[in-house]
């Protein structure tokens, strides 16, 4: 008799067992076992009702040993704690991966990198493979983590970009034709003196939302040099100082577009503290359809933006990617949508 299918209550199952058991190939059984996309449905019932039947219990260890794998992934955003906590975004990607990974084998590992000292602990976990492969989030151009994973040859999604031909893998939003529709609603909607309070610049998708909103107006025959700008850094705070400022500019302007909902937060604050009426004397877009649009005063007209659903695509493009580092990179843009609500 074959060991490898001998069934005695007192003989531990192994992947051959189960192989055996499936009338698949190992190759198959390790397959399903980590999680990999890379197996037909029929094969993967048939592994996993082999396993149940068998009691087989996958070993981690030893699978790690042979793999080179830990199992782990980490989701690294390179921002505060207080960004993290107040931006509906972050919390909506962190969602969207938990989901793509909550059937799979694959553990998530958060990590900030607010100072050198983690920016030290994330290169030393690269260097020592403590991770699989990394989900970067909330991407500056001049941050030396990108290019850092990329030359440690460690499998590596943005959610974002840094360019559009960037090297890596990213999946975004389409940020210049999302703010494009945002602005055309707006002059729709008869507005004519329209200010925009940008995201940083030094961040694709600031640039890219900025650039989006004055191509809108320059094809409506407003000459560039009546775009009403302000950059803010995606913070309440920061839009309301932008806001201040533009009003100090253009005391007669009759819209904005925001870079981001909670930017768009700050600003209805700012043009109520300063008397100004929401949608009758200044209208007001967002970017994002975080669940502060439906809770501002208005409620707030926005772009929505499939977060969640960009959180699952990177989650599943890095294990592909894990699975098979030969795949060629996923540059993948998410349609947007505008949401019309009392804001505008």
């Amino acid at each position: 008799m074959d060991r490898g299918q001998n069934t005695a209550p007192d003989s531990r199952p192994t992947i051959k067992t189960v192989a055996a058991r499936a009338g698949v190939g190992r190759t198959t059984v390790s397959r399903v076992v980590n999680g990999s996309e890379l197996v037909s449905e029929k094969a993967r019932e048939a592994v996993l009702a082999a396993i149940a039947e068998l009691g087989y219990v996958p070993n981690s260890v030893a699978r790690g040993l042979v793999t080179r794998r830990t199992n782990a992934v980490a989701l690294v955003i390179p921002e505060s704690e207080s960004r993290l906590g107040s931006e509906p975004y972050f919390s909506a990607v962190i969602r969207g991966v938990s989901a793509a990974l909550a059937d799979t084998r694959t553990q998530l590992q958060l990590m900030l990198v607010r100072d050198q000292a983690e920016r030290d602990q994330l290169t030393q976990s690269v260097a020592e493979r403590r991770v699989d492969g990394v989900l970067l989030v909330s991407v500056h151009e001049h941050d030396v983590l990108p290019s850092l994973l990329e030359s440690a040859g460690l499998p590596t999604v943005l959610a974002g970009r840094r360019r559009e031909d960037d090297p890596l893998s990213y999946v975004c939003s389409d940020n210049r034709g999302g703010a494009a529709a945002a602005v055309r609603h707006l002059l729709d909607r008869g507005r004519r003196r329209i200010a925009t309070v940008a995201g940083p610049q030094d961040m694709e998708v600031g640039r890219s939302r900025l650039h989006g909103c004055q191509e809108a107006l320059v094809q409506a025959g407003i000459p560039a040099r009546d775009h009403l700008v302000a950059v803010g850094d995606f913070t309440e705070e920061g839009a309301r100082e932008a806001m201040r400022s533009l009003l100090e500019r253009a005391p007669d302007l009759d819209a904005v577009f925001a870079a981001s909902d909670l930017m768009a937060a700050g600003i209805l604050l700012e043009l109520r503290a300063q008397g100004r009426r929401v949608p009758q004397d200044v209208s007001v877009v967002g970017f994002e359809d975080s669940y502060l649009a439906r809770h501002t005063n208005p409620p707030l007209t926005t772009v929505r933006q499939p977060t969640e659903e960009i959180g699952g695509t990177i989650a599943r493009t890095l294990l592909r990617e894990i699975e098979n580092p030969a795949l060629p990179r996923t540059r993948l843009v998410l349609d947007t949508e505008l949401v019309v609500r009392e804001s505008s």
